[in-house]
């Protein structure tokens, strides 16, 4: 009688099988936890950024203009962000988060709202003159308003 030294090919069938069936139960949970840490990594950024625009707002007596917000918060003397931050759920890795003031007037503004597009890529967000916050789908927002 002849001893085979080597693995059958059923047997590697069914190892690789297996391992598939293992991958495809984990994948989903890896993905989850992905979304998870965007989502806290949002949350956070968004909070950073509205202690950033409070922090403009002490030195400045008014908030910093929409467009190009970041990059006055990190040109501000003294500083009170050190880099840009970018929303993990953008369409684009470059793409910021999104800034809103209520009345689009810096010197008259006094609520405005920092968000997410959340997971979705859709999520939106605005304050309105009284401080009202209205959002939509996912949005991860944190503003001065309520």
């Amino acid at each position: 009688m002849k001893s085979s030294k080597g693995f059958t090919l059923i047997e590697l069938l069914i190892v690789m099988s297996v391992i598939a069936i293992l991958i495809g139960i984990a994948l989903p949970s890896f993905r989850g936890m992905q979304n998870e840490a965007r989502k806290t990594k949002a949350q956070g950024d968004t909070r950073a950024i509205r202690t950033a625009i409070e922090t403009y707002y002490m030195d400045h007596g008014q908030y910093p203009v929409e467009t190009n917000y970041q990059s006055v918060l990190v040109a501000n003397v003294p500083q009170v962000m050190s880099n840009l931050l970018y929303d993990p759920f953008g369409a684009t890795t470059t793409a910021q988060y999104v800034y809103s003031l209520s009345t689009h007037n810096p010197s008259t503004s006094q609520y405005y709202i920092v968000y997410s597009v959340g997971a979705a890529g859709n999520g939106s967000a605005t304050v309105s003159n009284a401080g009202v916050i209205t959002s939509s789908n996912d949005a991860i927002y944190s503003s001065n308003g309520h």
